[in-house]
Protein backbone atom coordinates (compact mmCIF):
# COMPACT_ATOMS: atom_id res chain seq x y z
CA UNK A 1 0.00 0.00 0.00
CA UNK A 2 1.34 3.40 -1.02
CA UNK A 3 0.73 6.62 0.87
CA UNK A 4 -0.33 9.38 -1.53
CA UNK A 5 -1.15 12.00 1.11
CA UNK A 6 -1.88 12.39 4.82
CA UNK A 7 -3.37 15.46 6.48
CA UNK A 8 -4.52 16.24 10.00
CA UNK A 9 -8.19 17.20 10.32
CA UNK A 10 -10.28 17.50 13.51
CA UNK A 11 -7.45 15.76 15.40
CA UNK A 12 -7.74 12.77 13.07
CA UNK A 13 -5.95 11.78 9.87
CA UNK A 14 -7.30 12.10 6.34
CA UNK A 15 -5.26 9.88 4.09
CA UNK A 16 -5.24 8.87 0.45
CA UNK A 17 -3.66 5.54 -0.49
CA UNK A 18 -3.18 3.28 -3.50
CA UNK A 19 -2.48 -0.40 -3.99
CA UNK A 20 -2.29 -3.02 -6.71
CA UNK A 21 -5.70 -4.67 -6.87
CA UNK A 22 -5.96 -8.36 -7.70
CA UNK A 23 -9.72 -8.09 -8.27
CA UNK A 24 -9.57 -5.13 -10.66
CA UNK A 25 -6.11 -5.90 -12.06
CA UNK A 26 -4.93 -2.31 -11.83
CA UNK A 27 -3.81 0.23 -9.27
CA UNK A 28 -6.72 1.41 -7.14
CA UNK A 29 -6.90 4.55 -5.02
CA UNK A 30 -8.98 5.05 -1.88
CA UNK A 31 -9.33 7.55 0.97
CA UNK A 32 -9.52 6.83 4.71
CA UNK A 33 -10.37 9.18 7.56
CA UNK A 34 -9.10 7.89 10.90
CA UNK A 35 -10.58 9.63 13.99
CA UNK A 36 -8.39 10.40 17.03
CA UNK A 37 -9.99 7.59 19.07
CA UNK A 38 -8.38 5.04 16.73
CA UNK A 39 -4.97 5.89 18.16
CA UNK A 40 -5.82 3.73 21.17
CA UNK A 41 -8.62 1.38 20.15
CA UNK A 42 -10.36 -0.25 17.23
CA UNK A 43 -13.22 1.85 15.87
CA UNK A 44 -16.31 1.14 13.70
CA UNK A 45 -15.92 1.64 9.96
CA UNK A 46 -18.27 3.22 7.45
CA UNK A 47 -17.83 2.55 3.74
CA UNK A 48 -18.96 5.42 1.50
CA UNK A 49 -19.64 4.55 -2.15
CA UNK A 50 -19.69 7.47 -4.57
CA UNK A 51 -21.82 8.05 -7.66
CA UNK A 52 -21.34 8.17 -11.41
CA UNK A 53 -18.32 10.17 -12.69
CA UNK A 54 -16.85 10.40 -9.18
CA UNK A 55 -13.58 9.20 -7.68
CA UNK A 56 -12.61 8.81 -4.03
CA UNK A 57 -11.97 12.56 -3.94
CA UNK A 58 -15.47 13.96 -4.44
CA UNK A 59 -16.88 13.09 -1.03
CA UNK A 60 -13.49 13.60 0.61
CA UNK A 61 -13.39 17.20 -0.62
CA UNK A 62 -17.09 18.10 -0.54
CA UNK A 63 -18.87 15.66 1.76
CA UNK A 64 -18.04 17.44 5.04
CA UNK A 65 -17.90 14.25 7.11
CA UNK A 66 -14.69 14.72 9.11
CA UNK A 67 -15.93 16.86 12.01
CA UNK A 68 -18.76 14.50 12.92
CA UNK A 69 -16.74 11.36 12.20
CA UNK A 70 -14.06 12.64 14.58
CA UNK A 71 -16.66 13.38 17.26
CA UNK A 72 -18.30 9.97 16.90
CA UNK A 73 -15.09 8.01 16.43
CA UNK A 74 -15.97 6.60 13.02
CA UNK A 75 -13.44 5.47 10.42
CA UNK A 76 -14.65 6.50 6.95
CA UNK A 77 -13.38 4.64 3.88
CA UNK A 78 -14.06 6.13 0.43
CA UNK A 79 -13.14 3.79 -2.46
CA UNK A 80 -12.93 4.77 -6.11
CA UNK A 81 -15.94 4.03 -8.32
CA UNK A 82 -14.21 1.90 -10.96
CA UNK A 83 -10.93 0.46 -12.14
CA UNK A 84 -8.48 2.99 -13.60
CA UNK A 85 -5.55 2.96 -16.02
CA UNK A 86 -4.66 3.20 -19.68
CA UNK A 87 -5.30 -0.52 -20.23
CA UNK A 88 -8.74 -0.54 -18.58
CA UNK A 89 -11.71 -0.65 -21.02
CA UNK A 90 -13.72 2.56 -21.22
CA UNK A 91 -16.23 4.52 -23.27
CA UNK A 92 -14.75 7.99 -23.39
CA UNK A 93 -17.92 9.78 -24.50
CA UNK A 94 -20.32 7.86 -22.22
CA UNK A 95 -20.33 9.01 -18.58
CA UNK A 96 -22.74 6.20 -17.66
CA UNK A 97 -20.32 3.43 -18.62
CA UNK A 98 -16.71 2.45 -17.95
CA UNK A 99 -14.33 4.48 -15.82
CA UNK A 100 -16.21 6.29 -13.08
CA UNK A 101 -19.22 4.02 -13.63
CA UNK A 102 -18.30 0.62 -12.20
CA UNK A 103 -21.84 0.08 -10.79
CA UNK A 104 -20.40 -1.94 -7.86
CA UNK A 105 -20.92 -5.23 -9.69
CA UNK A 106 -18.73 -8.05 -11.00
CA UNK A 107 -18.86 -7.84 -14.80
CA UNK A 108 -19.21 -11.10 -16.70
CA UNK A 109 -19.06 -9.80 -20.29
CA UNK A 110 -15.88 -9.06 -22.23
CA UNK A 111 -13.95 -6.78 -22.32
CA UNK A 112 -15.34 -5.48 -19.03
CA UNK A 113 -14.95 -8.69 -17.02
CA UNK A 114 -11.15 -8.40 -17.04
CA UNK A 115 -11.14 -5.39 -14.69
CA UNK A 116 -14.64 -4.45 -13.57
CA UNK A 117 -14.92 -6.61 -10.47
CA UNK A 118 -16.06 -3.87 -8.13
CA UNK A 119 -18.38 -6.01 -6.00
CA UNK A 120 -15.52 -8.33 -5.08
CA UNK A 121 -13.21 -5.37 -4.58
CA UNK A 122 -15.59 -3.55 -2.21
CA UNK A 123 -16.78 -6.57 -0.23
CA UNK A 124 -13.58 -8.63 0.00
CA UNK A 125 -10.29 -7.17 -1.19
CA UNK A 126 -10.45 -3.62 0.15
CA UNK A 127 -11.86 -4.62 3.56
CA UNK A 128 -9.00 -7.10 4.01
CA UNK A 129 -6.47 -4.40 3.16
CA UNK A 130 -8.08 -1.82 5.47
CA UNK A 131 -8.27 -4.33 8.32
CA UNK A 132 -4.57 -5.07 7.90
CA UNK A 133 -3.40 -1.45 7.99
CA UNK A 134 -5.87 0.44 10.20
CA UNK A 135 -7.29 0.01 13.69
CA UNK A 136 -10.73 -1.07 12.47
CA UNK A 137 -13.38 -3.09 14.30
CA UNK A 138 -14.60 -5.28 11.43
CA UNK A 139 -17.48 -6.54 13.58
CA UNK A 140 -18.95 -3.03 13.41
CA UNK A 141 -19.29 -2.10 9.73
CA UNK A 142 -21.81 0.16 8.03
CA UNK A 143 -22.19 1.15 4.40
CA UNK A 144 -23.71 4.14 2.63
CA UNK A 145 -23.43 6.03 -0.62
CA UNK A 146 -24.87 8.43 -3.18
CA UNK A 147 -26.79 7.71 -6.39
CA UNK A 148 -24.89 4.84 -8.08
CA UNK A 149 -23.13 4.46 -4.72
CA UNK A 150 -26.47 4.34 -2.92
CA UNK A 151 -27.43 1.53 -5.28
CA UNK A 152 -24.15 -0.20 -4.43
CA UNK A 153 -24.57 0.24 -0.68
CA UNK A 154 -28.13 -1.07 -0.62
CA UNK A 155 -27.46 -4.11 -2.81
CA UNK A 156 -24.28 -4.98 -0.91
CA UNK A 157 -26.08 -4.71 2.44
CA UNK A 158 -29.01 -6.81 1.23
CA UNK A 159 -26.63 -9.54 0.09
CA UNK A 160 -24.40 -9.38 3.18
CA UNK A 161 -26.64 -8.73 6.21
CA UNK A 162 -24.22 -10.55 8.51
CA UNK A 163 -21.36 -8.23 7.54
CA UNK A 164 -22.98 -4.78 7.82
CA UNK A 165 -24.94 -3.49 10.78
CA UNK A 166 -26.29 -0.38 9.05
CA UNK A 167 -27.01 1.00 5.59
CA UNK A 168 -28.16 4.39 4.32
CA UNK A 169 -28.23 6.23 1.02
CA UNK A 170 -28.45 9.66 -0.55
CA UNK A 171 -30.65 9.64 -3.68
CA UNK A 172 -29.98 5.97 -4.53
CA UNK A 173 -30.79 4.22 -7.80
CA UNK A 174 -33.10 1.67 -6.18
CA UNK A 175 -34.15 -0.07 -9.41
CA UNK A 176 -31.33 0.07 -11.96
CA UNK A 177 -33.17 -2.47 -14.09
CA UNK A 178 -35.83 0.16 -14.84
CA UNK A 179 -33.90 3.43 -14.44
CA UNK A 180 -33.18 5.38 -17.60
CA UNK A 181 -29.42 5.61 -17.02
CA UNK A 182 -28.34 2.08 -16.07
CA UNK A 183 -29.77 -0.65 -18.37
CA UNK A 184 -27.21 0.07 -21.09
CA UNK A 185 -24.35 -0.40 -18.62
CA UNK A 186 -25.95 -3.51 -17.10
CA UNK A 187 -26.33 -5.04 -20.57
CA UNK A 188 -22.67 -4.42 -21.39
CA UNK A 189 -21.39 -5.58 -17.99
CA UNK A 190 -23.73 -8.50 -17.35
CA UNK A 191 -25.33 -9.48 -20.67
CA UNK A 192 -28.83 -9.18 -22.06
CA UNK A 193 -30.44 -11.75 -19.75
CA UNK A 194 -32.01 -9.57 -17.06
CA UNK A 195 -32.00 -12.46 -14.61
CA UNK A 196 -28.29 -11.70 -14.22
CA UNK A 197 -29.14 -8.12 -13.26
CA UNK A 198 -31.32 -9.00 -10.29
CA UNK A 199 -28.47 -9.53 -7.76
CA UNK A 200 -27.50 -5.89 -8.40
CA UNK A 201 -30.99 -4.36 -8.12
CA UNK A 202 -32.27 -3.51 -4.61
CA UNK A 203 -35.94 -3.89 -5.50
CA UNK A 204 -35.35 -7.20 -7.26
CA UNK A 205 -33.24 -8.50 -4.37
CA UNK A 206 -36.08 -7.83 -1.93
CA UNK A 207 -38.55 -9.51 -4.31
CA UNK A 208 -36.21 -12.51 -4.42
CA UNK A 209 -36.06 -12.79 -0.63
CA UNK A 210 -33.02 -10.72 0.42
CA UNK A 211 -33.45 -8.93 3.74
CA UNK A 212 -31.73 -6.21 5.78
CA UNK A 213 -33.08 -4.76 9.05
CA UNK A 214 -33.58 -1.13 7.98
CA UNK A 215 -32.55 1.63 5.63
CA UNK A 216 -32.33 5.42 5.80
CA UNK A 217 -32.82 7.21 2.48
CA UNK A 218 -32.64 10.96 1.91
CA UNK A 219 -33.90 12.29 -1.42
CA UNK A 220 -34.19 15.81 -2.79
CA UNK A 221 -37.49 16.70 -4.45
CA UNK A 222 -35.68 19.07 -6.83
CA UNK A 223 -33.38 16.28 -8.04
CA UNK A 224 -33.50 16.28 -11.85
CA UNK A 225 -33.00 12.48 -11.86
CA UNK A 226 -35.82 11.73 -9.41
CA UNK A 227 -38.61 10.72 -11.78
CA UNK A 228 -36.61 8.76 -14.35
CA UNK A 229 -33.54 7.38 -12.59
CA UNK A 230 -34.01 7.21 -8.81
CA UNK A 231 -37.68 6.52 -8.00
CA UNK A 232 -37.37 5.70 -4.28
CA UNK A 233 -41.08 4.90 -4.14
CA UNK A 234 -40.31 1.67 -5.99
CA UNK A 235 -38.25 0.45 -3.03
CA UNK A 236 -40.96 1.62 -0.66
CA UNK A 237 -43.39 -0.56 -2.62
CA UNK A 238 -40.96 -3.51 -2.81
CA UNK A 239 -40.58 -3.82 0.97
CA UNK A 240 -44.31 -3.81 1.72
CA UNK A 241 -45.19 -7.00 3.55
CA UNK A 242 -41.59 -7.57 4.68
CA UNK A 243 -39.91 -6.82 8.00
CA UNK A 244 -37.51 -4.34 6.38
CA UNK A 245 -37.63 -0.93 8.03
CA UNK A 246 -37.38 2.22 5.91
CA UNK A 247 -37.00 5.88 6.80
CA UNK A 248 -37.51 7.78 3.53
CA UNK A 249 -37.12 11.53 3.84
CA UNK A 250 -38.09 13.71 0.87
CA UNK A 251 -36.65 17.24 0.97
CA UNK A 252 -38.07 20.29 -0.75
CA UNK A 253 -35.66 22.33 -2.94
CA UNK A 254 -32.70 19.92 -2.62
CA UNK A 255 -31.08 18.53 -5.77
CA UNK A 256 -28.58 15.75 -6.59
CA UNK A 257 -25.42 17.65 -5.66
CA UNK A 258 -22.94 17.56 -2.80
CA UNK A 259 -24.71 20.59 -1.36
CA UNK A 260 -27.53 18.14 -0.65
CA UNK A 261 -25.23 15.37 0.59
CA UNK A 262 -23.23 17.61 2.92
CA UNK A 263 -26.43 19.03 4.42
CA UNK A 264 -27.56 15.63 5.69
CA UNK A 265 -24.17 13.97 6.20
CA UNK A 266 -24.20 14.53 9.97
CA UNK A 267 -27.62 12.90 10.22
CA UNK A 268 -26.36 9.81 8.42
CA UNK A 269 -23.21 9.51 10.52
CA UNK A 270 -25.22 9.80 13.76
CA UNK A 271 -27.72 7.24 12.46
CA UNK A 272 -24.95 4.77 11.68
CA UNK A 273 -23.15 5.42 14.96
CA UNK A 274 -26.29 4.50 16.93
CA UNK A 275 -26.41 1.15 15.16
CA UNK A 276 -22.69 0.43 15.19
CA UNK A 277 -22.36 1.05 18.93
Amino acid sequence: MKIISQNTAFDGMQGVFSHDSEACRCEMTFAVFVPPQAIKEKRPVLWYLSGLTCTHANVMEKGEYRRMASELGLIIVCPDTSPRGNDVPDELTNWKMGKGAGMYLDATEKPWSENYQMYTYITQELPALVAEHFRVDMDRQGIFGHSMGGHGAMTIALKNPATYRSCSAFAPIVSPSTADWTPDAFTKYLGEDQAAWRPYDACALVEDGARFPEFLIDQGKADSFLETGLKPWLFEEAIKGTDIGLTLRMHERYDHSYFFISTFMDDHLKWHAERLG
